[in-house]
């Protein structure tokens, strides 16, 4: 199932943003930062602007839902243009195991508005976070603010008490695997 989504997901990802439209940044270094949460500890708590006027703080969902925290380093790029519109099919998957989910990026507002209205007739059904000012502020609370200052393309899931369960720091250069995120999510039952 999940190879199959997975093919859907490349398809329909690249399918409203035109090719002219996205910076290719080329091949860059896997990872470069040094990730400062693991695994069991509480998650660094952040309140970010939405890109819809709203203030978005982590802690609020603390005790009311699962978070998925989306790191990608830039908008109109190749994989983060794929990476998040496949969430957009994807949405039921989060719902059902009780989890928001929380994009961010070190991009300002205005970009990332305009970027993700590219992604289809809504944009995203998930809130989109701007960590640009102070510049990539939460990304560094979580180590994963890149040299050049954006961040990495990094997934945590915390769990409804604020405690971090899940983190992938990923090869910048691909997206994450959705079948791995939803099997973690569902070990939060």
């Amino acid at each position: 199932m999940f190879a199959a989504l997975s093919i859907l997901l490349s398809a329909v990802a690249q399918a409203d943003v035109s090719a002219e439209q996205i910076f290719d940044p080329g091949k860059l270094k896997p990872v470069d930062s040094s990730l400062k949460v693991r695994v069991g500890d509480m998650a660094p708590d952040f309140t970010l602007p939405s890109i819809n006027g709203d203030k978005i703080r982590l802690s609020s969902f603390r005790g009311r839902r699962n978070v998925v925290i989306s790191f990608v380093p830039a908008a109109f790029t190749p994989v983060c243009s794929g990476q998040w519109p496949g969430y957009n099919i994807a949405r039921e998957l989060f719902e059902k195991n009780d989890a928001v989910l929380l994009g961010i990026t070190a991009d300002n507002v205005p970009s990332l508005y305009a970027w993700t209205r590219q992604m289809g007739d809504n944009g995203v059904w998930f809130p989109v976070l701007s960590d640009f000012w102070p510049h990539g502020k939460t990304a560094a609370k979580y180590g994963v603010l890149r040299a050049g200052g954006i961040a990495e393309r990094a997934v945590f899931i915390i769990d409804k008490q604020g405690i971090v369960r899940y983190v992938d720091v990923h090869d910048i250069n691909s997206r994450p695997d959705l079948g791995v995120l939803v099997r973690e999510l569902g070990k939060l039952k």
